[in-house]
Order: C-alpha cells, then sequence, then structure tokens
C-alpha cells in the first residue's frame, strides 16, 4: 500500500512540475519578445535622434527657408549685432578685402604661392598651431589642425619659407586681423610637409 501511495505521490508531483513547466517557457518566451521589442524601439530612437542631429549640424541637409531663418536668428541676437558691426567698420572690411583676394583659390582647392612672416599667431589666438603668411601681398593666419605625428614636419617651417598651400576652408571673426586659412595641404621646396587626416568620423 505504502509504494503504491508513494508512486500516486510521485505522479501526482510529476504532473504538477509539467504543470509548472509549461507556465514558465512560456513566460520566457514572453520575456524575450519583450526584450527583443525594447532592443528594436531603442534602436529606432537612437537612429531618429541621430538623424535629427545630423540635419541640426549639416546645413547641406537644412532648405534654403530653415537656413535663412537660423542666419536672420543668429544676426538679430547680440554676437550678430556685433560681428554686423564689424564687418562695416575698416577693420573688417580690410580682412573681408584680403579674403576676397584668395576666395577664388579656396573654391578651386588651387595652389597659392606663400612666404612665412611669422612663426606666432596674434595674442589671444585660440586656432592650435599656426604661422603668419603673405600670399598677393596680403597677410594671412595659416592654421592647422595636425596631429602630434605632423608637428615635428611643422617645427621645421622658418621665417621666409616659401610654401604653396591649399585650401577649401576660409573664415574670420572680430576677434583677429587676418583673414583665416585652414590649411588642407602644404609643400616647401617640392616636399609635401603637410596633409591633413581625415576626421576620424570621416568628415
Amino acid at each position: 500500500m505504502r509504494n503504491k501511495q508513494n508512486s500516486l505521490n510521485e505522479s501526482a508531483l510529476s504532473a504538477d512540475r509539467s504543470m509548472l513547466i509549461k507556465p514558465v517557457k512560456k513566460m520566457n518566451k514572453i520575456i524575450y519578445a519583450l526584450i527583443l521589442l525594447m532592443v528594436v524601439v531603442s534602436g529606432l530612437v537612437f537612429a531618429s535622434q541621430k538623424i535629427q542631429n545630423a540635419k541640426r549640424l549639416n546645413p547641406k541637409l537644412l532648405s534654403a527657408e530653415q537656413r535663412d531663418a537660423i542666419k536672420k536668428k543668429w544676426e538679430a541676437s547680440p554676437d550678430g549685432v556685433k560681428f554686423k558691426e564689424w564687418e562695416t567698420s575698416p577693420a573688417g572690411k580690410n580682412v573681408q578685402a584680403s579674403a576676397v583676394k584668395i576666395r577664388g583659390d579656396i573654391s578651386a582647392f588651387t595652389d597659392m604661392e606663400a612666404v612665412v612672416t611669422g612663426l606666432s599667431l596674434p595674442p589671444g589666438s585660440r586656432l592650435g598651431f599656426g604661422v603668419m603668411a603673405r600670399i598677393n601681398g596680403a597677410d594671412y593666419i595659416v592654421n592647422f589642425e595636425a596631429e602630434k605625428s605632423q608637428l615635428a614636419q611643422l617645427h621645421s617651417i622658418n621665417v621666409n619659407d616659401k610654401i604653396v598651400v591649399r585650401s577649401r576652408n576660409l573664415s574670420y571673426a572680430p576677434k583677429y586681423a587676418y583673414p583665416i586659412i585652414s590649411a588642407e595641404y602644404v609643400e616647401r621646396d617640392g616636399k609635401v610637409i603637410f596633409k591633413r587626416l581625415p576626421r576620424k568620423e570621416g568628415c
């Protein structure tokens, strides 16, 4: 009788276990499905934010109306007002006149022959490493976005060195009395001494 009772108890327990295992398996499947859904949704949200940020940062992705609206908003800001005042001042006009002289070379990414006139930038500059150079009778800041491995070659530049510069970017600001050339390619005596490396994000 005891053996029979024990066997009955065991069969009842095994039946209970099987009944418990099935809901647990179903719960596991539901949990996995929810986790997968959360991962997919998170990925979509992240991708959406990345696209929106890219649109904010990349003017090329904005429409002409959006660019005009952003420009007008900035021009109405205190910084924008100061910049417009500087543009119409004698100092601002002088910088812009120098910028016009090489704008065609910048647009076409052609060689610009320059003579190095100084190895230090104006006081208060926050442009990193750069030199002063004269091109077509006007003075410019030539700025280098250089890696540490490129600095030794750049530090070999001396005053009165003749260099060839290529750039796609020309800028100016009220803080500086000269236009700023962001050098991408520099030669001296027919040898390349600097070539800007692509940014890590691929820009």
